[in-house]
Parts: structure tokens; C-alpha cells; sequence
């Protein structure tokens, strides 16, 4: 057996970490993030040993410049360092966004000792890195302090709040080990990940093989089931590094310990969803397959009419029945139910709503948090998929992207 209990100071919680921030000038203008004129724009997060490293990177062909450099070191490589900035993405920079990266980790490497680091970028798309003003960050920050709280605002852009968890997993037998996080996204939100970095760091003596299939499997059921307005970004990624430390490690426990925290940071994302009010759960049940499920399930949480009734705090089930059957899955209406919790919305006995039902519904979708579930009747296929909804700050903060 073993205990999973939260801890309050991030990534400093895990052994053998240092990560810290600070300004360059790439962060002028904070009108859309709540953030502080002392915030970083440049940060970095580094180990004072090896370690393994596991990635999931974002499904849209216009990979960034950070993320093929990543891909050009060799198959299971160690590295001790990740370098991250935001308001810049360096993404559509084609080989000059790489050959900037290289021009950066050389000027890195000439300050601080440093095996393969990697990089990761967020912000504006087709613009190159400001490559001095980010070599110049190597002269202010202090490679062995350990400010998580700083680090994590710092990769912030037009977040509300800043996104960090971590966890001590302690053993039967008294041995322990530390994973936390960080994490930003808040618009450009899609299933296919997010427009969004999360940096997961272990001191676990966990394998690599383990690594890697733990971190696909948890990014499947975290950051991949969220939608804040269906688009996926260029730079999206999540790294998972552990330096093996505290010498223990039980893979149910590291297992469970992951999820947690990555399911925590995606609800974080979906509830900061630019101007978000409300977190969704959509549950699809009674489909043909499972594969059916996510289609519908995801379908409600990427629809643009769903995301303004759950704004407007519409009860209005025609946009979900709409929905699922524009999905293309096999589905009946004599056979198909909705619920908003646990009140029934729509069935084929009672395809309108009365008075009081609809006073019931609209109780529902004043709260921050609520579940729809559509019982499709055909099969025994289930999927939740988790949204949130859309409303006039969304337009405002991504009208204004760029000022």
C-alpha cells in the first residue's frame, strides 16, 4: 500500500531540482494574463543529475521549431536542463527557428555545464526567438535556486492563474518519492492536446519504458479530454523527467500519483478557458462502440453552440441532441436520453420540457460545475470528454492576441 498526500511548495518538493525565472523584456503588456510587471518571460528548470525524459507532443503537422529540435537528439537520450520562454512561439520559423535554439544552448552551454537541453516555447506564432535578449537571461538567473512559484507564472500567457501541483508518495515501508508540476494553457484548447506546456518532475527510480507508457496513457485520460474551443496548437507538449533520486519506486503508486496530477492540472486548464465560467463533464454511454462514445462525447465538448448555452445557462437539450446527431454515430431518439446531473432532460416519453423541469435545469447550469450524460441505448461504448464554456472574454482576449 502506499499514501499519496499534497504538498504546498511545487517543484521544490522533489528532490534535486532548481528552477527559477526572470524578466528579458519579452513580457510588456499583461492586460490579458493578471500578471505582474515583475513576472518572468524566460525560465528554466534543471537537475543536478541525468535524467530520463518522456514526451507527448502536439498532433498539428506545424510542429514548432522547439519541438523538432527535441526530436533530432537521439532515441532515449538524458538531459539535465529545459529552457522555456513564453510570448514567443517560435513556431513557422522553419530551420532559422532551430538554428536559434542552438544558438541559445551554445551560449547556455558557455555559462553553465549542461547535458542536452531542450527547449520549449509559448506565444505568438511566425515570429523568431529575440535570440540576445534570451542569451542575456543566462547573466541574471541563479542556476541553483529553486523559486517554483516564479517559474510557474512565468510560462504563463493568457492564463488567469497560475497552474502547479505536487505530491509525496510515501511506502508501507517508509521509503518515499516526490512528483509535482507546472503547467499553462487557458484558450487554444482542443483534444488533441492543448495549446499548452506541462513539466512534470520526479524524483522516482522509475524505468524509462515505464516513463513513457505511463506518460502517453495519463496525457490520454488528462490533457487529451479537454476542450476550451477545439483548436489545437503547434507547440503543445508535455515532458515527464525523473532523475531517480530518492532510489524508490512502486508503479501502481507512481502510476495513480501521475494521473492525479495530470487530470488536476487539465481541470485547472479547462476552469481558466479564457473567460471560462463553468467545467463540463460530458458523458456518452449506451453507444454502439467506444469509439462512437468519443466521438459524440468529444463532439459536445468541442461545439461552439453547447459552449454558448452553457454560457448563456440555457437548458436547451436541442443543441445536444444536435450535436451527437451531427457526430455521424449511430444513434436513436426513441431510444436516447439526456441527463443534466441526475435530472432527466430529454427521453422519448418526455420530449419537452415542463415548467419545472426546466426551473430544475436552469438550478443546474448556474453551478461551476455540472455533468451532461446522453445514453445512446445501442451498446455498451462509454466515453467523458470535458469542456467548459465560451463567452465575451474569450472573443476579447483572443481579438487582442498580439497587443
Amino acid at each position: 500500500m502506499y499514501k499519496i498526500t499534497p504538498q504546498n511548495n511545487g517543484l521544490a518538493s522533489v528532490q534535486g531540482f532548481f528552477c527559477a525565472a526572470t524578466n528579458v523584456g519579452m513580457r510588456t503588456n499583461h492586460a490579458n494574463s493578471g500578471m505582474s510587471d515583475i513576472d518572468g518571460d524566460v525560465a528554466f528548470i534543471r537537475s543536478e543529475t541525468a535524467c530520463d525524459i518522456s514526451t507527448v507532443f502536439t498532433l498539428n503537422k506545424f510542429q514548432a521549431a522547439p519541438i523538432r529540435h527535441f526530436q533530432k537528439y537521439p532515441k532515449n537520450f538524458k538531459t539535465d536542463f529545459i529552457l522555456i520562454n513564453a510570448k514567443n512561439a517560435n513556431a513557422m520559423t522553419g530551420e532559422k527557428g532551430i538554428e536559434d535554439i542552438q544558438t541559445i544552448m551554445s551560449a547556455l552551454s558557455s555559462k553553465h555545464k549542461v547535458l542536452n537541453p531542450v527547449m520549449s516555447s509559448t506565444g505568438v506564432i511566425g515570429y523568431r526567438l529575440p535570440v540576445e535578449k534570451i542569451i542575456s537571461a543566462f547573466d541574471m538567473l541563479d542556476f541553483n535556486a529553486i523559486d517554483s512559484d516564479k517559474t510557474a507564472r512565468a510560462i504563463m500567457t493568457t492564463d488567469q492563474f497560475k497552474k502547479e501541483l505536487s505530491y509525496k508518495i510515501e511506502l508501507d515501508d517508509g521509503s518515499s518519492f516526490n512528483i509535482a508540476a507546472i503547467c499553462k494553457g487557458a484558450g487554444m484548447i482542443n483534444p488533441a492536446m492543448a495549446t499548452m506546456l506541462c513539466f512534470i518532475v520526479s524524483d522516482a527510480d522509475i524505468p524509462k519504458s515505464d516513463m513513457d507508457e505511463m506518460l502517453t496513457a495519463a496525457t490520454e485520460q488528462s490533457f487529451n479530454k479537454i476542450s476550451v474551443d477545439g483548436d489545437t496548437s503547434t507547440n503543445d507538449t508535455v515532458m515527464l523527467l525523473s532523475n531517480k533520486l530518492s532510489k524508490t519506486y512502486n508503479k501502481e503508486a507512481f502510476k495513480e500519483a501521475l494521473e492525479k496530477i495530470s487530470f488536476e492540472l487539465a481541470m485547472m486548464v479547462l476552469r481558466d478557458g479564457e473567460g471560462a465560467s463553468k467545467v463540463v463533464e460530458f458523458e456518452v454511454k449506451g453507444a454502439k462502440t467506444v469509439e462512437e462514445a468519443k466521438r459524440a462525447s468529444t463532439a459536445l465538448s468541442n461545439s461552439l453552440l453547447v459552449k454558448t448555452a452553457l454560457f448563456g445557462e440555457d437548458p436547451n437539450w436541442g443543441r445536444i441532441a444536435s450535436t451527437i446527431g451531427a457526430s455521424g454515430i449511430e444513434c436513436s431518439e426513441d431510444k436516447f436520453t439526456i441527463h443534466y446531473d441526475n435530472l432527466l432532460i430529454y427521453s422519448n416519453d418526455f420530449r419537452e420540457l415542463d415548467p419545472k423541469r426546466e426551473k430544475e435545469a436552469y438550478n443546474i447550469m448556474k453551478q461551476d460545475r455540472f455533468r451532461i450524460s446522453c445514453d445512446i441505448g445501442l451498446g455498451d461504448g462509454e466515453y467523458t470528454a470535458y469542456g467548459c464554456d465560451l463567452g465575451y472574454e474569450y472573443v476579447k482576449i483572443n481579438a487582442e492576441y498580439r497587443s
